[in-house]
């Protein structure tokens, strides 16, 4: 498979972890490149940070309008019909850079896939998908869509997952975070779940949080 054109820099030589970054609906790599510096991390150790371009598609709820999309939004109630199909091919290219890290010499358990609303979903069905844990995974004011195709989760429990949503979303209702976090504990994970006073955005406080996450897992 050939992978997605993506925005990807190191914050050092020879970086031995990497996070995947997906943006959402509409947007490019470009939306959360500008988050790494204000992240503040440390020097040591090093990371190498992949921010992907969703394909180009025609989306339904936007009248065939043509945008960056990692699978078509059918109906704006957006839990209740799911693109599974578009969800699982997204998926898969995420799963290519996944592959070809490895292939580079990092660690399967070195690689945090990070998402942000409809990247969230394919963010979670590719780390909750892989046959042994990754190093951890960001799902941000997302929905686990079509759970029911995610395999067994016993080999995954383990994989430090953290939830954000905004507690005024009007685009993801902030229920949905908090059925992917119920979900999730039904199956034996430990999702840490946080909400913020926002809609469907990023805030100060929550880059703060994800910086000491990182920080927490990439050692």
């Amino acid at each position: 498979m050939s992978l997605l054109p993506a925005i990807e820099f190191d914050t050092g030589p020879d970086p031995n972890h990497c996070v995947i970054w997906l943006h959402g609906l509409g947007a490019d790599g470009n939306d959360f490149a500008p988050i790494v510096p204000a992240l503040k991390l440390p020097a040591h150790p090093t990371i190498r940070f992949i921010f992907p371009h969703a394909p180009q598609m025609p989306v339904t709820v936007n009248g065939g309008m043509v945008m960056p999309a990692w699978y078509d939004i059918v109906e704006m109630q957006i839990e209740r019909r799911v693109d599974v199909d578009g969800l699982l091919a997204s998926a898969a290219s995420i799963n290519a850079f996944v592959d070809r890290e490895i292939g580079r010499g990092l660690k399967e358990e070195n690689i945090v896939i990070a998402g942000f609303s409809q990247g969230g979903a394919v963010a979670y069905h590719v780390a909750l998908n892989r046959s042994s844990p990754l190093c951890g995974l960001l799902a941000m004011s997302t929905y686990c869509a079509a759970c029911e195709r995610l395999e067994s989760h016993a080999q995954l429990t383990g994989l430090p997952i953290e939830i954000h949503h905004g507690l005024y979303d009007p685009v993801v209702p902030e229920r949905l975070g908090k059925e992917a976090s119920a979900f999730l504990e039904e199956h034996g994970y430990a999702p840490v779940y946080r909400t913020y006073p926002m809609e469907h955005q990023v805030c100060a406080e929550q880059i703060g949080d994800i910086s000491n996450w990182l920080q927490t897992i990439i050692t």
